[in-house]
This record gives structure tokens, C-alpha cells and sequence, in this order.
């Protein structure tokens, strides 16, 4: 049976309909806010998945191009593999839910998001991830939402909840922020150097609406809502996990406290079969068999019970550091000698090379979505290969991970990058791993902003990066302990990882991970105080005692441009009849050559000699002729009464013999020769349009001047 539920966000409306389409999905629901439409389809498996020791949650979100008429631009003519943005859709709608799962629930769950209509002023993410709440919840899926989100945005200094595409153009802030009734859930921001003040104010904000609309989806689930199925539990026994924690909690403890990580997992791999091979001496084979996924559980149980309890009982960290203490760092630059520019950033045992190039504004990536951006000049790709964490694993190209955390250190550095006008190049930076324990992505922004200053792309401030993480009593949500810079194992054991990048001026990019039901704004606002300290000792004492500003000069390897601008009419004339023009000048000059709409022209050259002749030989072409106007160009021909001069643009002038000099001249050759390089005034263009010159005009000039200068 069809149902129709509508309100209204941030003054426009929304709507949730469900009961008419995918009636064999545990649970469906179509959003429409405004002309945006949003498909939402979630299942589950009947059975657990047999053979793991995690929840199978898996969240799609489908960039329909019918949806904003356009037919894809493939072979196939098909939608291909997910964009970057549809990517980090996905992860976005996953955050705010993964928490909220039984944490025993083994079954497979699938949350299908499908963009059927695209209106730009009303976010497409924003409905998926209010429809997979909605979905999850009148579905008979075992879930503890509802959950909601909002995007915000910061124009002119006033926080706009959902803000329409005109509004986003001009906004300092893209934050989208999802969350229960009572907690935030999730943090996603890119912003323009915002204050903690200002951040924390938006996000407040953000979740005065996430309220009414979890208490909207709260009523549809108390009317229509599915009884949730019963699953079967693989949860460890309290008997099992009792035997564990007895009989090796003092050597769990011991195992665990050491600084150096491969000792650390060497000494609980060691006790990890001490404990399997003392089990099946007390209880036998056959009993170790049926209980060897619940062992290993208790065992993984104990290990997490064990940092958790040090840290927030003890505020003992397992490598021995304060709770508010970074990890030794070390930075340099100019490690490869024929990149644009490259720098390594080194934060304990997490290891990251990050290298620039630069390139012709043509080498832009193209886009091809539903949204209206088609381009994008900066790039910044992720690449964690397995042997930074020592495993023996081939790389089989970017996952939803790397392309995650390269986006969360392009969103950081974007702020900083000069405008196209100012720096006329396409950028890519590449963060190579090399060595992972945690906090990757944020180790990324840090190398990344070196690397980009060794190239000596003019960035208004370095930008830097850190993450903190938190203890919660199991018993009191509200009594908790935070820590600065997460290694490894408190981001697996925590409860939360709060990643901020920013310059000394404020906050350029957030993404929270979060493992429990939300956060207070108490913990937001002291991870930001937090990150905003460690921020500032990285920045003033590792990273600008090593590069302080961008080098005065970029890499003799890159391409050297020169920026002219002619009229747009002009263009064809640069071009020429299929190209032949433009071609000669690239075949002559061997430079690049990118012309774009408006006029603007990009010249790129090896050295800039070869751009500066490129450009000469355009003016020459775009050049145009009129009375007083004073020209540089070549004679082309000598006769008894005078010489031809080219001025460009297939037009020559006569220069008359008795306009070369002041004085008598019996013959030019005595004065100019064919192929000599003059300078010239036009002094009359008559109605046929022949164009007469003068050289004793300018003599003059240049004489009287320089008597002036000799009277003084």
C-alpha cells in the first residue's frame, strides 16, 4: 500500500513515499526533495555469513546520468564503474549507520541508493542518505537508527542549512553533517580556512534540523515500520571470554605495552597460540574445532578490553606516550631530482612520499556526472600498497579507501592553491605509503604541502594535518578519555577517528569516523582544540624549519608558460583554416598551445626563449594596424622609392625613402636591407587600406628626448 509522507527542509519541501516500487526488498522508499529523486532499496541476507568476524554491510550509491539527461559518454553507452564522488557518497551514507548495527549481527546488508532525478539546488546525497535511514527503518532489518543529514554552507558569514547551487559557488564552507536525535554521527567538511568556532557553530546548527528529521522518520517507522527478524547472535559467550580474560589478562597486558609495533603484534600472535594450544590440552581437539572462530574472538576481545581499559583507567598509552603527545616527526624535500617537486613527511612508523607536476591547463581531469562541475585542475591520488603495512598483497588499482583519503588531503590543500590566473597549470600531486600505522591520509596533507612548496606552486599557507581519538565508558557515554594522533591500534580499538586539516588561520578539511551510537559537542569541541595545538607545533616546528614558503622558481623539468589574452574573435586567426596556423607555431616555436573561449591563450614551452618567440609570433597575428600605432617588423622588400615592411597578419607598409631619415638619402640600401627587423609608426591608412610608415618620426622623438635628459 502506497504511503506519503511529507515535511519541509530548510524551507523547501520533502517527501517519502513508499509501498509502490521493489516490493521484495526488506525495505524501500523513493525521496523527492524538491525535483530531486532518490531511489533507496535496502536487504539483508536470510543466513550470516559463515567464515568472518565482521558485519558484511555494503552501501552503493548509483549515478543515474538519465537522471540530469545525459547519455554516458562510454563505448558501451552505459554507466561504468562509480565516479570518485559517487565513491565518497557511498562512504558518507555508510559512516552514520555502520554504528548503529547489532555489533553480533553477521548477515549480509545491502543499501542500494539510486539517483533517478537530479535538481542541482537540492542534494541528491543529502536524500540518498535520509532515504537509506528511512529504508533501514520501516524495514525489518535489525538497525538502531533513525538517522538524518544536512549539508551547510557559510555565505557572507551566515551558516545556510542545505544551500542551493548559487549559494554553494559562493560558500567558505561545504560541510555535511549526519547524526541521531541525540549525537552527532558523521563529519565531512572541505572549507576556506574556517575558525573552530565558526565550525562547531555550523554543526550545531545542522543538528537542530537532523532532529526534526529523525523525529519525522521515527513517526513513519512507528506507523509502518517492519517487526525487526531475529539473527542469530555470534556474539562471544560470556563463559569463553571469562576462561580468556582469567587466565591471560596479565600477559595481554604485558604483550601489548611496547612501543615498536611489529613487536607488539609479534608478542600477541605468540600468546595468541599459547592460548589456542592450552585450550585444546584442557579440552581436546574436537572442542577447539567448534569454538575456533569464538576463541579467536575472545582473544581479539581481550586484546581491545586490555588498550581500552590502560587508556582510559590508566591514561597509559601502549607505546608509553601522554595522551596529548604526537609521535616523533621528521620532514625533507627535493628527495627526486627530475620530479616538479616531491617531500616525505614521517610521523612514527607512517611513512608518506608525496610527489607534484605540473602540467598544460588542457590536463585537467574531466569529469563526467551529474554534477554541474566537468573539471577539475587539481588532483590529488592516494596509493596504499600492501607492503606499507607488510603484507605480501598486488596492487589491483584504487579502492574506496585510497579514494577517500585522497579526496579528504585534496579537499585540505584546495584553500591554499593559487587561481588559475595566478598560476596558469593543471596540478597533480601523488601520496605514495610507504610505511602505515595510522593517520595516512592526514600524513598526506603534511607531505603534500611540501611537495607542492618544492615545486614552488604559490600557496597562501602550508596546511597541515592530525587526528585524534577517543575511550568512552562503557558504562557513561559522557565519561571519556581522548588522544592525540592515533596509531594503528587505538583507531581498531577506539571509538572514534577525527581527522582535521588546516593552516595556522583555521580548518580547511574534517572527516569523523566514529564506532559508537555519536558524539557530544563537548568531544567535538575538544578535538578541535586539540587538533588545532598539534597543527600548530607540526606546522612551526617540523615542517617550516624544513620549507617555510613556496621556492621562488619552479622546477627547471616544468613546462615554463607565459598568459596572453586577445579578443575572442580573434581566435580563429590563431587557429587558422583547420589548424594550420596554430600548428606552424607549435611546429616552429615547439611549444604547447591551449586557447581557451574568453580569449585567454596558455603558452608552455621547455625553456622561455621558446614561449617568448610563440607569443611574438600570436601578436604578430592578432595585431591590428591603426593610425600612431608603432610596430616591430621585418623588411620584406627594397625598391628606388622606398621599403615594405611586415606588420603582421599577412599586412605590409610602405616606409618612402624620405620617411627613413631626416637627412637626403640617395639609396636605402645604405640605411635598411631585406630581412633587417625595424621599427615603425604608421602615419596614414588611406581608403584603400595601404599603409604608409615612418622612421624619422620616431629619431626625433628619441632625440628630443634625449636633449632633454642632457639640459637637466
Amino acid at each position: 500500500m502506497l504511503k506519503i509522507y511529507e515535511t519541509e527542509l530548510a524551507g523547501r519541501n520533502l517527501t517519502i513515499e513508499t509501498g509502490k516500487m521493489a516490493s521484495l526488498a526488506n525495505g524501500n522508499v523513493l525521496v523527492k526533495y524538491g525535483d530531486t529523486v532518490v531511489m533507496v532499496n535496502v536487504a539483508a541476507s536470510k543466513e550470516p555469513k559463515e567464515g568472518i568476524d565482521f558485519f558484511p554491510l555494503s552501501v552503493d550509491y548509483e549515478e543515474k546520468l538519465y537522471s540530469v539527461g545525459k547519455i554516458p559518454g562510454s563505448f558501451s553507452k552505459r554507466e561504468g564503474k562509480p565516479s570518485d564522488k559517487a565513491i565518497l557518497t557511498s562512504r558518507a551514507i555508510d559512516r552514520p549507520l555502520r554504528p548503529l548495527f547489532p555489533k553480533d549481527f553477521r548477515n549480509d546488508v545491502v543499501v542500494v541508493a539510486t539517483v533517478l532525478s537530479v535538481d542541482q539546488d537540492n542534494s541528491p546525497e543529502i536524500a540518498a542518505m535520509i532515504g537509506a535511514s528511512a529504508a533501514l527503518s520501516i524495514s525489518d532489518i535489525p538497525w538502531g537508527g533513525p538517522t538524518a543529514a544536512v549539508n551547510v554552507g557559510l555565505v557572507d558569514g551566515e551558516i545556510i542549512i542545505n544551500p542551493t547551487e548559487e549559494q554553494r559557488s559562493k560558500s567558505d564552507l561545504t560541510l555535511t553533517v549526519a547524526g541521531t536525535a541525540d549525537k552527532i554521527a558523521m563529519i565531512e567538511a572541505g572549507a576556506n580556512e574556517v575558525s573552530n568556532e565558526i565550525m562547531l557553530k555550523a554543526i550545531k546548527q545542522a543538528h537542530k534540523e537532523i532532529k526534526k528529521i529523525c523525529k519525522f522518520i521515527s513517526k513513519m517507522k512507528k506507523e509502518i515500520g517492519k517487526e525487526k527478524f531475529e539473527y542469530k547472535s555470534f556474539a562471544v559467550t560470556p563463559e569463553l571470554f571469562e576462561y580468556v580474560s582469567n587466565g591471560y589478562k596479565d600477559e595481554m597486558k604485558k604483550a601489548v605495552t611496547e612501543k615498536d609495533k611489529q613487536t607488539r603484534d609479534n608478542n600477541v600472535d605468540i600468546l595468541s597460540e599459547k592460548i589456542k594450544n592450552e585450550y585444546i590440552e584442557k579440552f581436546g581437539e574436537e572442542k577447539f574445532e567448534e569454538e575456533k572462530l569464538n576463541i579467536s574472538e575472545a582473544i581479539y576481545k581481550l586484546e581491545k578490553k586490555t588498550v581500552r581499559d590502560m587508556i582510559f583507567y590508566e591514561h597509559t598509552r601502549v607505546d608509553g606516550r601522554k595522551l596529548d603527545e604526537i609521535r616523533p616527526l621528521s620532514c625533507e624535500v627535493g628527495l627526486l631530482p627530475r620530479t616538479h617537486g616531491s617531500a616525505m613527511f614521517t610521523r612514527g612508523l607512517t611513512q608518506v612520499m608525496s610527489i607534484t607536476t605540473l602540467g598544460m591547463v588542457s590536463e585537467e581531469q574531466e569529469l563526467d556526472g551529474i554534477d554541474t562541475e566537468t573539471s577539475k585542475r587539481y588532483m590529488h591520488q592516494y596509493n596504499f600498497p600492501g607492503y606499507s603495512v607488510g603484507e605480501a598483497r598486488t596492487s589491483r588499482g584504487p579502492g574506496r579507501r585510497e579514494i577517500g583519503h585522497g579526496a579528504l588531503a585534496e579537499k585540505a590543500l584546495i584553500p591554499v592553491l593559487p587561481s588559475k590566473e595566478e598560476f596558469p597549470y593543471s596540478i597533480r600531486v601523488v601520496s605514495e605509503i610507504l610505511s602505515s600505522n595510522g593517520s595516512t591520509s592526514q600524513g598526506s596533507i603534511c607531505a603534500s604541502t611540501l611537495s607542492l612548496m618544492d615545486a614552488g606552486v604559490p600557496i597562501k599557507r602550508p596546511v597541515a594535518g592530525i587526528s585524534t581519538g577517543l575511550i568512552t565508558d562503557p558504562e557513561n557515554p559522557d565519561n571519556y578519555v581522548m588522544m592525540t594522533d592515533i596509531q594503528g591500534i587505538e583507531d581498531f580499538f577506539g571509538d572514534m577517528d577525527f581527522k582535521v586539516g588546516g593552516t595556522e588561520k583555521g580548518i580547511t578539511a574534517i572527516q569523523v569516523d566514529i564506532k559508537v551510537d555519536g558524539l557530544s559537542y563537548d568531544i567535538i569541541k575538544e578535538a578541535f582544540e586539540r587538533t588545532y595545538n598539534a597543527r600548530m607545533y607540526i606546522l612551526n616546528d617540523i615542517m617550516n624549519p624544513v620549507l617555510s614558503k613556496p621556492r621562488e622558481e619552479i622546477s627547471e623539468y616544468a613546462p615554463k608558460i607565459i598568459t596572453t589574452k586577445i579578443k575572442p574573435d580573434k581566435i580563429k586567426d590563431v587557429i587558422g583554416t583547420g589548424g594550420k596556423v596554430i600548428n606552424k607555431i607549435i611546429e616552429e616555436t615547439g611549444v604547447k598551445i591551449d586557447i581557451e573561449e574568453d580569449g585567454q591563450i596558455f603558452i608552455y614551452g621547455v625553456n622561455s626563449e621558446q614561449a617568448y618567440n610563440a607569443l611574438d609570433m600570436i601578436e604578430d597575428i592578432v595585431r591590428e594596424i591603426e593610425v600612431g600605432g608603432i610596430y616591430y617588423g621585418a623588411v620584406t622588400r627594397v625598391t628606388s622609392f622606398g621599403a615594405f615592411v611586415d606588420l603582421g597578419q599577412g599586412k605590409e607598409g610602405l616606409l618612402h625613402i624620405s620617411k627613413i631619415a631626416n637627412e637626403h638619402i640617395r639609396r636605402i640600401e645604405d640605411y635598411i636591407h631585406i630581412g633587417e627587423k625595424v621599427t615603425v609608426k604608421v602615419t596614414e591608412i588611406d581608403n584603400q587600406g595601404r599603409i604608409n610608415l615612418a622612421m624619422n618620426e620616431l629619431r626625433e622623438k628619441k632625440e628630443e628626448t634625449s636633449n632633454s635628459e642632457e639640459s637637466k
